[in-house]
């Protein structure tokens, strides 16, 4: 009747992410340990709660769990054979041993039931689709099945020696006294919920309240033969040693003909006596006495939920202890003050080192989450972090790193602990189990855990109470007989009467999974170093270059992470036999100008996870004080800039028939170090104090597209004097930048104008001819030692291009004014050759690529050494990477060991030779978009002098019609880009990669706090990333995500449940609204329309009583009113469910839009706008236009049909 009745229900939260969506870090990574309480879970396939808590009941009742493992191999076959058609093996016990044994045994957070529901024959839909089954159902299926599979077994009996019971039905007749009496056996009792207060009073109107037939209703006596009075009864003649009890919560209204779940107060005991309700109640009181070690628990409604069991451990196998303080009976806080007497005797509340200290000293593990910590210092002191100590200690992560000397993070960063060793076992505090157990009301051994699937907490006996009204109620009930004791060597044995076979293979999966976690950690804190050694480096330009006549001074190092500097030291010593001296190890890295020096490890005995090396850091060792006899400047201010030098000279030898100036410049690249001044730039390149140094003018290369044909012009920007005390860093100058350098006497040739603080290059007017100088090759193939000298040529527009396979004329090969001609010297590539363009660091610039001609054979590797040679560059922190198809840096070559033919490399093609090491595979490809308003352009961004003008896209922008945003502005997304960033990356890491875009580099923002980042989802803006120093990976982004950036006006740094919404007035008389603005609404500590409404009065200085609200919905053009509602509770249930916006039926979230009316200047309270109103009706018709396609199709949505819950047996199976 009730069908799919059970569909798993999520779990409610803030995040709607699902957990399916959870990647590890690795691949093989192996399964947790068990949690604290030693007892393992099950895994939920999908839909199997229902299964687990079942599963978990039977593994608890010590009874079954043993007959279940007595049955010995020779009876039930063996797993392995199952396949061979002429075996005989029984699957599901064999399963069901194996699952057991693993529960019991194997040191793993939770267990697998693939190979039991396999065993039973469900396919996915029984195992991950919605179909989520009864539980009772499921307990009488189970048992039938498990009877048949062990027909002719010694334990074909033991189910109905456990579970069976008998109930008499008797009628009696009140005239003649004659009994009718009929016998049937029970697997579990079900009793009724609905109009019962308690359990026993359900158990007297079956067993001990008479029916009566009277009046229209009697009943034919065989002894009277006639109808007569009569009283129908029903006792319970023999009692199974476990009882079990499924409450009807579920029902049917006939009147309305819907389903409805009984969510009333229905009490039961943790002991009941039976004596009442059975036929014989002569013998002792233990025979009828029961306790209470099972409660399967339903969690939701009729439509919907989740399973899961509170189980009492009779073997005591697992490990107790007191849950949190909010699960904490009021019985328990005498119990609690001492424990904290005991635990804080000085503990100063105003002191955020010392409370935060306490809280990670007190966990047996000695770390907490960083999830958690805010949580569990509010509940140590009553009042949270952002309260009581941000604003002078700032965020509690912030806090945490500034006092690196006391906590470190572990666990890949998602735990902080304490440097200092734990307490010693004879200073140990005493644990909250010792100072409350003579005040736990519950007796001994009596402990409780609730298992839901994977996850084991535990529990008081008190809080089964909680569990006999609401929502979430108790479903089934399972009792066992007080009779039944345990012997002592069953206790904290989970290796009692467990099969030697099955405790060998648990024994070797734990070995298994000893190593897979060995492996695991080896491998996440092996660190992979570059060591570079001061003898094999020079101090040139500003940086350290390596000796060209020395071996190479690179040595990588592989070294594990938990290990301190002094151990790091101690092996480079073994490492260098013939170092003497001191040894300093300095933070370095390759840049374009080559290698510099940050910060140095002073303090041998932290770690190097402490002192922030991560993998690929280089570090230099050196003595700590010069290379070479030079000294060396460290830190982030002397960071090196690789300039390109540009001095203009004129040929000697000019054909007299050349009628214009021939310009020529020299390029030349050096390195200078960024805490230099530029006038000491310009001593170090030998130039009088007269010369000029310019910097290339920004919109000098799109002046230069726009000459075209017909001539045109650069322009240089001189550097005021003012500006030759300054340093590079203070004058923002990047690698590659491009420096001119220009004598007074310069300026003599026409080539050179000056006007104001602008120098002009001038160039021919027109492209007329090429002037071309080469060498002739003599005939034969020999050389002509009598013709050394060049010959010139004169090359025509309208000529062919100088090369042996080109027949393209001058003109039609795309030769324009300004375009710069390279001849190479030696022959033209060969047909099993590659004539490559390439550049260093960025993406290529005019002027700035070089080229080689390489074998089409090679490698990428061999590519790379080519092209580093040519350079004059050194290591193996080298990549290379293509052009995608907006000239930018794109992907990079995963394979060096691959041809270039392999990877379809052709001709002319650039490649960019890229720092650093080939990215790993845990770095994440991400999209960048740019949250584009042309109205605030101007007032968001603020450009040089050079930027684009109002109305325009930042260089490099692509710009994509989209549809409306979620806030409905007229704001548009337009594409700036893609980065390539780690998942252990901070949001703050991002930002500050995403300033480095090439689009981007007009915008100014003073720190990563002016920008906001949303991730987008569909084109849409879906949430706003929060935390600076939260990873990518703890907020779930994944390759190919795409991100939006926006500007701010002011810096902001948003709470977890902040909500950023966007608020429109609405124009009094009018049926539309003023143009919307940003509200942040902390919905912390209150998340009700009240506080929503209260925020928004202080925001427009009005009254709270006199603001109607409503969400809009942009999807369906409609308003939803928000108001205070009041919500159905039960007479008996006397706390009221906190309203919240959050949740149902609203949901806000970030950007959703909040329409306002001052009820005080606006009668209209409806919120609909004529945009609105035409967005409706296009959906109407829309919807119409879909139905009359579906009728003329002839398609009607089926309804799925209800499928029974089965198991398959077979024979011996």
């Amino acid at each position: 009747m009730f069908g799919n009745l059970f569909e798993e229900e999520e779990e409610d939260g803030f995040s709607s992410t699902s957990s399916k969506g959870r990647v590890s870090k690795m691949g093989d990574e192996p399964p947790p340990r068990r949690g604290r309480s030693n007892l393992c879970g099950i895994k939920n396939q999908g839909g199997t709660c229902y299964l687990n808590s079942l599963l978990q009941t039977l593994l608890f009742t010590p009874e079954f769990r043993e007959e279940l493992f007595s049955l010995v191999p020779d009876e039930l076959g063996s797993l392995e054979d199952k396949d061979k058609p002429e075996a005989k093996v029984r699957v599901i016990p064999l399963e069901l041993q194996r699952l057991f044994a693993h529960l019991l045994l194997v040191d793993q957070q939770s267990a697998s039931t693939a190979g039991l529901t396999d065993s039973f024959g469900w396919n996915s839909s029984e195992v991950c689709g919605t179909n989520q089954h009864d539980v009772q159902e499921l307990n009488r299926i189970l048992f039938s099945a498990l009877e048949h599979s062990l027909v002719g077994t010694s334990g074909s009996t033991f189910i109905h020696r456990l579970y069976h019971g008998t109930i008499v039905n008797s009628i009696v007749c009140k005239e003649c006294g004659n009994v009718s009496q009929r016998q049937e056996d029970f697997l579990d009792l079900t009793v009724c919920v609905c109009g019962l207060p308690s359990l026993e009073d359900a158990l007297w109107n079956m067993f001990v309240a008479e029916e009566l037939f009277e009046g229209n209703n009697l009943y034919r006596c065989a002894q009277c033969d006639r109808l007569v009075t009569a009283a129908k009864s029903a006792k319970l003649r023999k009692l199974p040693p476990f009882m079990t009890m499924s409450l009807l919560r579920f029902s049917f209204d006939f009147a309305k003909c819907e389903r409805y779940k009984e969510t009333g107060r229905y009490s039961f005991p943790l002991t009941i006596n039976l004596r009442p309700f059975c036929e014989q109640a002569d013998g002792d009181d233990s025979d009828y006495s029961y306790e209470l070690f099972s409660v399967i628990i339903h969690k939701g409604g009729c439509y919907g939920g989740h399973y899961h069991v509170y189980i009492k451990d009779v073997d005591k196998l697992g490990r107790w202890e007191p849950p949190e303080e909010d699960c904490k009976p009021k019985t328990q806080k005498k119990a609690k003050v001492e424990f904290k007497e005991v635990l804080e005797p000085k503990l100063h509340e105003d002191d955020p080192l010392s409370i935060v200290t306490t809280i990670i000293a007190q966990e047996s593990s000695k770390s907490v989450l960083l999830d958690q910590l805010g949580q569990k210092l509010l509940d140590k002191i009553g009042s949270s972090w952002n309260k009581k100590f941000r604003k002078q200690y700032g965020p509690i992560c912030k806090f945490l790193q500034s006092h690196n000397d006391v906590f470190m993070m572990v666990s890949n960063g998602t735990r902080v602990a304490l440097k200092a060793n734990p307490p010693s076992p004879a200073t140990e505090l005493p644990s909250p189990a010792e100072l409350t157990s003579n005040s736990d009301p519950s007796p001994q051994g009596s402990h409780w855990f609730d298992l839901n699937d994977s996850t084991v907490t535990s529990i008081r006996e008190s809080d089964i109470e909680k569990q006999f009204q609401g929502k979430e109620s108790a479903y089934m009930l399972f009792y066992r007989k007080t009779q039944l004791h345990r012997p002592s060597e069953a206790l904290n044995n989970p290796q009692y009467k467990v099969p030697s076979h099955l405790i060998q293979m648990a024994q070797e999966e734990n070995i298994r999974l000893q190593q897979m976690r060995e492996e695991f950690e080896a491998t996440n804190n092996t660190l992979e170093l570059r060591l570079h050694l001061a003898p094999s480096y020079r101090l040139e330009n500003g940086a350290l270059q390596p000796v060209r006549n020395k071996p190479s001074g690179s040595t990588a190092l592989s070294f594990d992470r938990r290990k301190t500097v002094g151990d790091l030291r101690l092996a480079i010593y073994q490492m260098q036999e013939f170092w003497e001296g001191d040894m300093a190890l300095t933070v370095a890295k390759s840049l374009p100008a080559g290698l510099h020096l940050y910060s140095t490890l002073t303090d041998d005995s932290v770690s190097l996870y402490s002192a922030g090396i991560c993998t690929n850091t280089e570090l230099f060792v050196w003595n700590g004080r010069e290379v070479c006899g030079a000294s060396v400047l460290t830190g982030a201010e002397w960071e090196p800039v690789l300039l390109t030098v540009v001095r203009p000279f004129l040929g000697d030898d000019v054909d007299k028939e050349v009628e214009e100036d021939v310009e020529r410049l020299k390029r030349e690249a050096r390195g200078f170090a960024g805490g230099v001044t530029l006038g000491e730039v310009r001593d170090s390149l030998g130039e009088p104090k007269e010369s000029l140094l310019c910097q290339e003018h920004k919109g000098g290369k799109k002046r230069e597209e726009e000459a075209g044909e017909g001539g045109g012009s650069s322009g240089w920007r001189v550097f005021p004097p003012d500006d030759m005390q300054r340093t590079l860093k203070e004058l923002s100058l990047k690698d590659g930048d491009a420096l001119l350098v220009l004598e007074p006497q310069s300026f003599d040739s026409s080539i050179f104008t000056r006007n104001g603080d602008v120098v002009t290059v001038t160039t021919p007017s027109d492209c007329r001819w090429l002037q071309v100088e080469f060498r002739p090759i003599a005939k034969g193939g020999e050389g002509n030692k009598e013709e050394e000298n060049f010959k010139k040529i004169k090359v025509p527009a309208t000529g062919n291009m100088v090369s042996s396979f080109c027949c393209l004329s001058v003109r039609d090969a795309g030769v324009r004014l300004m375009t710069t001609l390279t001849l190479c010297p030696g022959t033209s590539p060969k047909a099993s050759q590659l004539f490559l363009h390439f550049t260093v660091g960025a993406a290529p610039s005019a002027g700035m690529e070089m080229d080689i001609i390489v074998e089409k054979t090679s490698t990428v590797k061999e590519c790379l050494k080519t092209m580093l040679d040519a350079v004059g560059l050194d290591g193996t922190c080298w990549h290379l990477r293509r052009l995608d198809w907006c000239e930018e840096v794109g992907e990079p070559l995963m394979d060096e060991d691959a041809s270039l033919s392999e990877l379809k490399i052709s001709n002319g093609e650039t490649l960019v030779v890229t720092e650093g090491n080939l990215p790993s595979k845990g770095f994440l490809k991400i999209s960048i978009w740019l949250y584009w308003h042309p109205k605030n352009m101007e007032r968001d961004f603020n450009h040089t002098e050079n930027g684009p003008a109002d109305g325009q896209m930042p260089a490099g922008t692509t710009h994509n019609q989209l549809p409306p945003l979620c806030n409905g502005n007229a704001a548009e997304l337009r594409r700036v880009g893609q980065i390539e960033i780690s998942d252990e990356a901070t949001l703050e890491d991002l930002k500050t990669q995403v300033l480095t875009l090439p689009a981007l580099q007009e915008v100014c923002v003073p720190t990563t706090g002016f920008m906001r980042v949303w991730q987008l989802e569909g084109r849409k803006l879906a949430r706003i990333l929060r935390g600076p120093q939260a990873t990518l990976r703890k907020m779930k982004l994944t390759s190919g995500a795409d991100l939006c950036v926006q500007t701010l006006l002011k810096e902001e740094d948003l709470g977890p449940k902040d909500v950023l919404l966007y608020v429109k007035m609405g124009i009094p008389g009018e049926r539309s609204y003023y143009p919307s603005e940003e509200l942040v609404w902390n919905a912390t500590h209150d998340s009700s329309p009240r506080s929503l409404r209260t925020c928004l009065a202080a925001r427009y200085g009005l009254s709270p009583d006199s603001l109607l609200l409503a969400k809009h919905q942009p999807d369906k053009h409609i308003w939803e009113e928000i108001s205070n509602w009041t919500q159905q509770v039960s007479k008996k249930k006397k706390k009221k469910k906190t309203e919240s916006l959050l949740g149902t039926p609203f949901h806000l979230k970030d950007g959703d839009t909040i329409g306002v009316k001052n009820l005080l200047i606006d009668n209209n309270r409806n919120f609909i706008t004529l945009e609105d109103e035409q967005g409706q009706q296009r959906l109407r018709e829309e919807a119409a236009g879909a139905g009359e396609s579906l009728k003329k199709a002839g398609q009607t949505k089926s309804r799925k049909p209800e499928v029974a819950l089965s198991i398959s047996v077979g024979e011996f199976r």
